[in-house]
């Protein structure tokens, strides 16, 4: 299918693709070619951020099923390692499945990977990060406004006790892009507005990391002197609290994170945590899934793109930029209740129970 549709030229009428394609063995249901299902490979990064077995899979694969039913799903998780994942996708291509929806553990390394697919013709859909080289679409939030939506809320919360507070940074993985994404929005917002007593990138994004991290943020500048923690996500907010905890820093300074997590909306109940960053991941999903559909049948993705990206060592893709959301205890009711990633009921544990009802949770 994928050979004889390459040799098409583009003059042919629309009659003469009909008899082309039927000649290749194409039909009107949900295969690409007669008798044979499509395979579409789910590649995750990590099992340490919660939300990529939790929450994208199955939501991917749920999205990609309503679409088409005959679709075979293969998956993978690199466990965090760039070898890990460049031998999956190697495997993948050897399997000639028929499109890829690839996280990517760095961006930059798998761009050799990514070349290998579109050589193979298979299209690569850049899930939530934006991979280097020949990708054919992108769905992700914007990740700079990710970051201002941080930045405000950490403005906000430390208020005007301070003329210039000091902070520290905890940002994420270098190798992820959306970090970087991430980095810049809140910078915009926070430069000029405070001092950065110490920032740090933090490899795999992992929660002992930032505890690490934080212990030594706060030997070095004193636990009176850190008026507000931006962390990128909600791993890194855990790690940095508990480090925080661990010295006796009291009260806590807010605390930003990201992704919506359990353990940290009840942190953000409790009082522990300011904020968190909600993406919503059915929508997020449901345009991946789409577009590894459409792939897969080399149908076009702009009926699913809204709209374009460039990536690096690559040409204009169609891409889906959705909208993030910041959260707080005030809001957690009407965003990520009212969506339904987490219920009160999860949320409010019994020695949370006080807090929820001063939330209006329960």
């Amino acid at each position: 299918m994928k050979a004889c549709i390459r040799d098409t030229t583009a003059a042919v009428t629309a009659v003469s693709a009909a008899v082309v394609l039927a000649a290749c063995g194409a039909d009107a249901g949900n295969d690409p070619a007669g008798g044979t299902a499509p395979s579409i490979a789910l590649l995750m990064p990590d099992a340490t951020t919660a939300r990529w077995e939790a929450q994208d899979r199955p939501l991917l694969e749920k999205k990609i099923r309503e679409l088409c039913d005959t679709c075979v799903i293969e998956h993978a998780n690199a466990r965090g390692e760039v070898a890990n994942q460049q031998e999956q996708m190697d495997s993948m291509i050897t399997k000639g499945v028929d499109a890829i929806v690839l996280v990517a553990v760095d961006g930059k390394s798998l761009a050799s990977s990514v070349a290998e697919a579109h050589a193979a013709d298979i299209p690569v859909i850049a899930y939530d990060r934006l991979a280097q080289g020949p990708i054919s679409g992108y769905v992700s939030f914007d990740g700079r406004e990710v970051g201002r939506l941080q930045g405000r809320a950490l403005l906000k919360a430390m208020g005007d006790g301070a003329a210039r507070p000091q902070i520290v940074m905890m940002n994420g993985d270098p190798a992820d892009p959306n970090s970087a994404l991430f980095k810049e929005g809140a910078l915009s917002v926070l430069r000029g507005k405070v001092k950065i007593g110490k920032a740090y990138d933090t490899l795999q994004w992992r929660a002992e990391t930032a505890h690490m991290n934080m212990s030594a943020a706060i030997a070095a500048l004193g636990a009176d002197n850190i008026d507000g923690v931006y962390a990128a996500n909600d791993g890194l907010a855990g790690g940095s609290i508990s480090a925080l905890k661990a010295n006796k820093v009291a009260p806590l300074p807010p605390v930003t994170g990201q992704d919506a997590e359990l353990g940290a909306l009840r942190r953000i109940v409790a009082g522990e945590q300011d904020m968190t960053v909600f993406k919503p991941f059915g929508p997020e999903a449901a345009a991946g899934g789409a577009m590894a559909v459409a792939a897969a049948r080399r149908e076009g993705l702009d009926r699913v793109a809204t709209s374009e990206v460039t990536p690096r060592g690559g040409a204009r893709v169609p891409a889906v930029l959705l909208k993030p959301v910041a959260v707080t205890a005030d809001t957690i009711k009407d965003t990520v209740v009212k969506e339904g990633l987490h219920t009160a009921q999860q949320i409010c544990t019994p020695q949370l129970r006080p807090a929820c009802e001063e939330a209006g949770l329960i």
